[in-house]
């Protein structure tokens, strides 16, 4: 019988699991021994030539070509992790939340499907929150801008010899450090701010 072809993992006798973690089994004629679920592929395939030194396989079907005995590659093999009840129970409320999720998702779909008048108006409300937005940020940004010119010209006129009507402790002097970046897109269609329907 040729040897088995190395899966997807890149290693004999270890395939992914869809969430998380790998999985090694060996098998032997009809049997398919379960060597547990491991953190990553490499722990997997060590434990997977473990139980080929245990079966008597040849190096050539080992996914390790640096173990010369059973006991290093006892050394080597990782103990497979365990599922404890906390394990499963955030298992459980992880498939619920997502089955809530899902059945949320189908109600929304539903609603958009026999409201479209509402979802027409839901719409129009958020793009007109994104204007205000829009609107509201580039006035703050004008003040800002207007707020450090004035600063920074009184600072100039004192670098100059000139005389300031701002006082020694009058807060607008720290207007001279504000920041004017214009944090406004037009281009901006608000996904980080405000969802909408599609």
């Amino acid at each position: 019988m040729p040897p088995r072809r190395r899966s997807a993992s890149g290693y004999r006798g270890v395939r992914q699991r869809p969430h998380n973690g790998f999985y090694a089994e060996i098998r032997s004629g009809d049997l398919r021994l379960s060597l547990g679920t491991y953190d990553t592929a490499h722990e997997a395939a060590r434990a997977f030539d473990a139980a080929a030194w245990r079966l008597g396989r040849p190096p050539r079907q080992m996914n390790f070509q640096d173990v010369q005995t059973l006991q290093q590659a006892l050394d080597l093999a990782p103990p497979p992790r365990l599922n404890s009840a906390q394990d499963r129970a955030e298992h459980n409320a992880l498939q619920r939340r997502l089955l809530v999720a899902q059945e949320d998702e189908r109600v929304m779909a539903e609603w958009r499907r026999r409201h479209p008048e509402d979802v027409a108006y839901e719409q129009q409300y958020w793009a007109s929150r994104r204007e205000e937005d829009t609107r509201r940020r580039r006035e703050e940004r004008l003040d800002r801008l207007r707020r450090k010119a004035l600063a920074c010209a009184q600072a100039d006129l004192v670098n100059a010899g000139g005389r300031s009507f701002f006082t020694e402790e009058d807060e607008r002097w720290f207007d001279c450090w504000l920041s004017t970046s214009d944090d406004t897109n037009d281009d901006d269609d608000g996904a980080d701010d405000w969802s909408d329907w599609d």
